[in-house]
């Protein structure tokens, strides 16, 4: 009886350790993921390390990470292949990509979101703001998954439920990111919203980041939608909507 007793929490224990989102961190500077790890695993985190691409890579596809901060230059494989690699996998394309890289060119960063990316941070950066844009993240990736309605306005379509865009039809390769701009134009056409309310929506609420970052991000969306880019219109001196009638 009391051994029984003794044993009863270790199943309870396990299951919260489950819980804990786990990150996967792909980046070949030793000390580097060193001082991320310890950070991540005192704010509760469970982390996983790769030190070069391939084995990255292999470790997304087989343990599939709530997160993955990946760095572009990589032995074996560059951030950009194993970017490309997880958005077109079933199991992986809706993982949120943090790049953690040393480019810092606005050219690098538009590469970066086409292929894939969440986010973008650059080197050398504070690690209190990286917590942050984990964060924020990781909770518009929990808030996306309680919602699951559709919205559709000139022939430009939302599925939630199937995190699926279509334009008349031909469905649109989006990075969650690029997904969540889309779908909050979309719900209010016409109406005109600034780069910080779309930072919010797209990015989360209090994370740091530059404004030219939605530029960057409705760059790639529009190139994306085609014909349809003009879509969404650039408000002078405002940011963006999108528009209400052809």
């Amino acid at each position: 009886m009391s051994n029984a007793a003794t044993a009863q929490p270790r199943p309870q224990a396990m299951q919260t350790a489950m819980a804990r989102p786990r990150i996967l961190i792909i980046e070949d500077e030793r000390a580097l993921t060193d001082v991320l790890s310890y950070n991540l695993q005192r704010e509760g985190y469970e982390v996983l390390i790769s030190n070069d691409g391939q084995e990255g890579l292999r470790k997304a596809q087989m343990q599939i990470p709530d997160l993955i901060l990946l760095d572009l230059m990589l032995p074996k494989m560059d951030g950009l292949e194993i970017c490309r690699d997880l958005r077109a996998g079933e199991r992986t394309r809706a993982i949120p990509i943090l790049m953690v890289t040393a480019k810092s060119e606005e050219t690098d960063q538009v590469v970066g979101f086409t292929m894939g990316a969440d986010d973008y941070v650059t080197k050398p950066f504070s690690v209190k703001i990286l917590l942050q844009r984990v964060r924020a993240l990781l909770r518009r990736t929990d808030q996306g998954a309680e919602q699951t309605d559709l919205i559709e306005h000139l022939g430009v379509r939302i599925d939630r439920m199937r995190h699926k865009a279509t334009v008349e039809g031909r469905e649109l390769d989006l990075t969650p990111t690029e997904f969540r701009l889309l779908e909050c134009m979309l719900r209010q056409p016409g109406r005109a919203f600034t780069r910080p309310q779309l930072m919010d929506v797209a990015i989360g609420e209090g994370a740091i980041v530059l404004e030219r970052t939605i530029d960057v991000h409705v760059k790639t969306l529009r190139k994306k939608m085609g014909g349809e880019h003009d879509f969404i219109e650039t408000v002078r001196g405002v940011g963006y909507r999108f528009k209400e009638t052809k």
